[in-house]
């Protein structure tokens, strides 16, 4: 990423006028806290500021916009019972905050990644096949549901808890670095009564969004998925 520095600080500039950056604000940064709160070097009787530290607040700055996205994204959902009470506003509001977000990622092949692998928690979707909003409430899947993906074995799981208790696996089949096909192998019905699967299970997902805590991934069919990390060590069966 290129990076302009003229109109970022001045070349010259005197110790009294550098703003500094409260050490509170930049705890998580120990690196970047050390380079923004120390004052400029006197070199050959003037005051010299380094351009590298218009990078390092380029830089800082980025990860700050990255979490406090995150944390609009999650109060956005918080209220909305997975999506099943969004109304179309919800939505919307929902959909501008991930592509923000979205915009941040860092990481350009996240099925490179072991942040990717373990157990996600579902907490937002727009996906009605699995919010099933057109049943009566007591008739949904009310309990937790998670996805678990190992990209090592290139195998998925989706487990649904209360009141349903079904599972799914499926293979995996890297279609580029972001997204894959899934192709449903065998279901569990209320964990317990094994179905293999005919092969007419299938969809792409594309990861769009990854950190070690939060996952936002996309289906072909326009669904949206907002998952969090519950255990980094969880392997899908095989």
């Amino acid at each position: 990423m290129a990076v302009c520095f003229s109109h970022s600080l001045p070349t010259t500039i005197t110790p009294k006028s550098l703003p500094l950056v409260p050490r509170k604000q930049c705890k998580s940064f120990p690196l970047i806290d050390c380079l923004l709160a120390t004052r400029p070097l006197k070199i050959g009787g003037s005051w010299k500021w380094r351009t590298r530290i218009s990078f390092f607040s380029s830089v800082f700055a980025r990860t700050q916009d990255s979490e406090s996205l995150k944390e609009e994204l999650l109060e956005a959902i918080a209220p909305l019972d997975r999506g099943a009470d969004a109304t179309l506003q919800d939505q919307e509001r929902v959909e501008e905050i991930a592509r923000n977000l979205e915009a941040t990622n860092k990481l350009k092949e996240p099925l490179k990644s072991d942040l990717l692998n373990g157990k996600w928690e579902l907490l937002y979707t727009t996906s009605q096949s699995i919010l099933k909003t057109q049943r009566p409430k007591l008739l949904r899947p009310n309990g937790k549901i998670y996805q678990a993906i190992n990209v090592d074995t290139l195998r998925a799981q989706n487990i649904e808890t209360w009141p349903f208790f079904n599972q799914a696996t499926a293979n995996l089949v890297p279609l580029n670095s972001r997204r894959v096909a899934v192709k449903f192998d065998a279901f569990k019905i209320a964990g317990l009564i094994p179905i293999k699967s005919r092969g007419t299970g299938r969809g792409q997902l594309e990861v769009t969004y990854l950190d070690e805590e939060l996952r936002l991934s996309r289906g072909n069919q326009g669904n949206f998925f907002i998952l969090r990390m519950v255990d980094p060590s969880y392997k899908v069966p095989l």
